[in-house]
Formats: C-alpha cells, sequence, structure tokens
C-alpha cells in the first residue's frame, strides 16, 4: 500500500513538473489564413515545450492593442507599414520577428469582368486603414485607373490622387466589411484574408493583384520585451519551416505565398 501511494505521489509530482516546464503563449490572429497555420503548428509546438493559445479577432485593430497591453503575447495578421502606422498613431513599439507570407491584394467586383469594363464615375470601395487604403491606391496606379502625387507612397489616400480620368469616386470602409460591399460598389480593393473567408478566389476572380514581388510580408509581431523569448522564437522556428510552406502551397494555391 506505502509503495503505491509513493508511486501515485511520483506520477502527481512528475506531472505538475512537466506542466510547469511548458509555457503559455497567447497569439492574436485574424481566422484565414493566419488562426489556420497556427493551429496546424500547435502540436509541433507542444512537442517543444509550448502551449499555443489562438485568440482569433475579425478586425485588425484589437490583435495589436492587446499585445501593447499585454493581454497577447504576440500576434499574427499584419503587415509593417500597417504595423509602422500603429505604432506611429499609438505611440507603441511593437517589433516584427520573422516574416512569414504575403497574401497578394486584390481588385474585386460583382458587376463587371475587367477593369476596362468600369464605367465614368465608378464607385471605388478600399480599406480605410492608411497603409491599406496607400496599398490600395498603388494597385489602382498599376492598373493605370489613376496616378498618384507620390507613386511610392504607401501611405497615399484619395487626396493624394493626382490624376483620376474615370473620376472614379472612392468609399472608405473597414476591410473586414469590402467583401459585403461588393454588391453595392463597382469596384472593391480587399485583403486577401478577408477574400478568401468570403469565398472568393483571388486568382481566379481578381480583376487586378499584386504579383509574388509585393513588399506587403504578414508578420508575426511581439514586443521589445519578449522578442528573443524562447517560446517567441520556438513560435517564429516553426512558422518558417517547410512543413508549413508545403502547408501554404496546398492549402490556399497561390492565394497565399511563403515568404521564406
Amino acid at each position: 500500500m506505502k509503495k503505491t501511494l509513493l508511486l501515485t505521489a511520483l506520477a502527481a509530482a512528475l506531472s505538475i513538473g512537466l506542466a510547469h516546464a511548458g509555457e503559455k503563449l497567447v497569439v492574436g490572429a485574424t481566422p484565414v489564413p493566419h488562426a489556420e497555420i497556427l493551429e496546424l503548428i500547435k502540436p509541433e509546438l507542444a512537442k517543444e515545450g509550448v502551449d499555443l493559445e489562438v485568440k482569433v479577432f475579425t478586425d485588425y485593430v484589437q490583435p495589436n492593442v492587446q499585445v501593447n497591453e499585454k493581454r497577447l503575447d504576440a500576434n499574427y495578421f499584419q503587415t509593417k507599414p500597417y504595423l509602422d502606422g500603429f505604432n506611429s498613431g499609438k505611440g507603441a513599439n511593437l517589433v516584427t520577428v520573422v516574416g512569414v507570407h504575403v497574401e497578394p491584394f486584390g481588385g474585386y467586383s460583382s458587376k463587371y469582368k475587367s477593369l476596362d469594363k468600369l464605367p465614368d464615375g465608378a464607385t471605388v470601395a478600399i480599406p480605410n486603414e492608411g497603409s491599406n487604403a496607400g496599398r490600395a491606391l498603388l494597385l489602382l496606379q498599376k492598373g493605370g485607373l489613376i496616378t498618384l502625387k507620390d507613386p511610392t507612397n504607401a501611405l497615399s489616400t484619395p487626396k493624394d490622387i493626382a490624376s483620376n480620368p474615370k473620376h472614379l469616386k472612392f468609399k472608405e470602409l473597414e476591410s473586414a466589411l469590402l467583401p459585403r460591399a461588393l454588391g453595392q460598389v463597382d469596384l472593391a480593393l480587399i485583403n486577401t484574408n478577408y477574400a478568401l473567408e468570403a469565398k472568393l478566389n483571388p486568382k481566379k476572380d481578381a480583376l487586378i493583384i499584386e504579383g509574388a514581388d509585393s513588399p506587403y510580408v504578414n508578420f508575426l509581431v511581439a514586443r521589445p520585451d519578449n522578442e528573443h523569448s524562447d517560446a517567441i522564437q520556438k513560435l517564429a522556428k516553426a512558422l518558417t519551416s517547410p512543413e508549413v510552406k508545403a502547408f501554404i502551397a496546398k492549402k490556399y494555391d497561390g492565394a497565399v505565398l511563403p515568404a521564406f
């Protein structure tokens, strides 16, 4: 009896020790593809002693706010220009840890099959966030619909348009709302994660889309106080593994491209 009790106590102590040996990591992400990729690597991180919890968001603001306030350890959803805009606007200093993938940004329409069919005075919906608005305008410039005062400015707004031969009218909306606006506008510039959630196929449905050379890489983001922590570095390594590269290629079929 004493031997059984001793073995039970040892097993319990070992279990507690193993539980404390692991580290909890709470990471914010938008549903597609970010949360899906994080869910994929959960088992591998568990083997490495990291208990990954994925907290899903449908907006681009709270994931940064909560990392900044230390309610999240990290997030994975955004590009460097967007992060720079957040840091500047909020007086924060969040940092990029590793670049994971590119989501080519596209223009979609439920009314027209090509950009040249857009009528004079067409209504174009673009994101209302600084870097994403600029990204949309740069893509429209690439498509020959407008020219910007500074053709390289990633933070351009409609006020920075130098020429607009088709007299396009711009409607600025939250990124998450853009797919729902397709029926009310002539063209909508949509982030690929939201396009995928709306069952749009960027390769087939986009009238115009960024190339694989897009500089808008999606990063794992953390704070200066934890970016070099063991758990964050293990997460960064897992996100840039051959397993993730193969998953991205198979799952998203070119709509999402590995950046490593």
